[in-house]
């Protein structure tokens, strides 16, 4: 066992003795030792319960004969981070995640991990972890929070986020907004919509290193506490049989996860993440595998923020599994790839079926017959640029528009907010990108005020920074090059015309060649915003949004 290195043999009686300090017994201790990783905490909505999820794995992991050891890990909540300088070390949270999961592993050589995030970030960073270090690995989340209600309609936090500009369109009172401020997160659990923290879990479940459910079991179920339970029994087998995690994350797993990325319409930030846990894996997918995948891959689901249903509906629906097996039907799932459940993918969704055709609707009749997600190209992001377009009103797919240019989100959202933007806009910030930034700061407030004043269908954002899954509307980001390092969005200049096509996947800026040349020539670069600290580091580390933003060690 990997253990043995801290446990075994006359040399390791200072370590045991440690360990018994902290009262293991010398049973416990020739036993496996899984390391337990939990991002609870007290400042994130889904992870305020990770302790009773944490209790639950452990209890698993002791009915299986293994004896569980758990540590922590940081998390930040995005949405409230959202809209100040905190945003820009929601991303950068994502490598420190990684490596602190790979030095605790690597310090103390546990047999196996069972990951325990719920949100953003620390999905992905986990899984990043898992994949560089490929010993066995399991995934399990504290599950989607419940939509609230208000006057007989759900609703969740981007109903308030939206609130906010409907408030300073005199389109709601004070009252109603707090009456929605109050009612829209009824408990715990990651946000209710097929946001960023929702993706990534549905997308660890398609990937096959959680098990069936996990994306979609409500947090503040029996059933999500039984899936920990069941996550605990089940890495105890891998250990068993040596399955690790680069052996079920290969190839057609990443490929079946972007299928179901592209069926769901998940949030954008997957085109981030996915790219950077494949990374880990030894796998490169660049951002044309996406549009490939999209194009063959039609959606079928229509959830928040682009449409009427919850993370609860997919749940009684068929969750996951059942719009997998919707795909199968098409050859659009490799049911060859194994998963964590110790079977394959096509033996798992042998018991699937989809109990709610208009929640998962089939594969003739589709809310699109095209992915949720489209990869744009052109004089404006030569290296990609990507958008929700599950989630764009019809009249915004092709578009051309009048550049309002911001260089900052707040300066965004301030004009937003002030009702100085107007119908026909596009709505430029930059210098948010990966190193401008740093940190690729989430658009949620200007994307929020912009469907909340009701020009959703009338303006577009582009950035180089990057929307929650939260965002709906013409909303373009991971711009790439960014404004930072001399990408062409730093040439836009107020008033150009710009020119969305997202059906042919273009995005272009209307100034002849040799203009953009002399402005080019004139252009310097800023001076960074940070200085010091990690997001100095990372700013200096930190590759384009194109490749994932993962660091270099160059």
């Amino acid at each position: 066992m990997r253990s043995d290195l801290m446990k075994k043999g006359v040399e390791k009686a200072p370590h045991r003795s440690l360990f018994k300090a902290m009262g293991y017994t010398q049973s416990e201790l020739d036993r496996p030792l899984i390391g337990v990783v939990n991002s609870a905490n007290e400042i994130i909505p889904g992870h305020i319960h990770l302790d009773k999820i944490a209790e639950g794995v452990k209890a698993g992991i002791r009915q299986a004969g293994g004896t569980p050891i758990e540590f922590s890990t940081i998390g930040v909540c995005d949405g409230i981070a959202m809209n100040h300088a905190g945003m820009r070390y929601s991303l950068a949270s994502r490598e420190l995640i990684a490596d602190s999961v790979e030095i605790m592993a690597m310090a103390h050589p546990f047999d196996a991990l069972v990951l325990i995030p719920n949100c953003d970030k620390i999905i992905p960073g986990m899984l990043m972890a898992a994949l560089r270090l490929n010993i066995p690995s399991i995934l399990v989340s504290g599950g989607p929070m419940l939509a609230g209600h208000v006057g007989g309609k759900p609703v969740d936090l981007i109903s308030v986020f939206e609130g906010v500009g409907a408030l300073k369109a005199n389109q709601i009172t004070a009252a109603e907004l707090e009456e929605l401020e109050d009612k829209a997160c009824p408990g715990c659990g990651s946000c209710a919509g097929m946001f960023t923290a929702n993706s990534m879990n549905c997308l660890s479940e398609a990937l096959g290193l959680a098990l069936p459910g996990n994306g979609t079991i409500p947090a503040v179920t029996a059933a999500r506490v039984r899936l920990a339970k069941a996550a605990g029994v089940r890495i105890m087998d891998l250990v068993a049989r040596d399955v690790k995690p680069r052996d079920i994350a290969t190839q057609k797993a990443f490929e079946n996860a972007i299928s179901v990325d592209m069926a769901l319409g998940c949030s954008t930030n997957t085109v981030l993440h996915v790219p950077a846990m494949a990374h880990e894996a030894g796998i490169e997918l660049d951002l044309d595998t996406f549009n490939r995948i999209s194009a063959r891959t039609p959606h079928l689901c229509s959830l928040r923020p682009a449409g009427p249903h919850f993370l609860e509906n997919l749940d009684s629906a068929g969750g996951v599994q059942a719009v997998m097996k919707e795909l199968s039907r098409r050859g659009l799932i490799h049911l060859d790839a194994i998963t964590a459940t110790g079977l394959k993918v096509g033996d798992n969704l042998k018991a699937a079926r989809v109990t709610d055709p208009e929640v998962i609707r089939p594969l003739e009749n589709p809310y699109h017959e095209e992915g949720g997600i489209a990869v744009l190209y052109g004089n404006i992001a030569p290296e990609g640029a990507v958008v929700k377009q599950s989630a764009v009103a019809p009249e915004m797919l092709r578009r051309t528009g009048n550049a309002r240019v911001f260089e900052s989100e707040n300066e965004a959202a301030t004009a937003i907010l002030d009702g100085k933007i107007n119908p026909g806009d596009v709505v430029v910030v930059r210098y948010e990108g990966p190193k401008g930034g740093p940190g690729m700061q989430e658009m949620l407030t200007p994307t929020a005020a912009i469907i909340g004043l009701g020009l959703g269908r009338d303006v577009a954002l582009l950035t180089d920074g990057r929307f929650s899954g939260g965002s709906a509307g013409a909303a373009i980001g991971h711009i790439s090059p960014e404004a930072a390092v001399g990408g062409p969005i730093a040439l836009i200049k107020e008033g150009d015309q710009i020119h969305i096509d997202i059906p042919n996947k273009k995005i272009d800026l209307l100034v002849d060649a040799a203009v953009l040349e002399e402005r080019r020539k004139a252009w310097t670069p800023p001076e960074p915003r940070v200085k010091t600290g990690c997001l100095a580091r990372y700013a200096r580390l930190v590759t384009s949004g194109s490749h994932g933003a993962i660091l270099t060690d160059k």
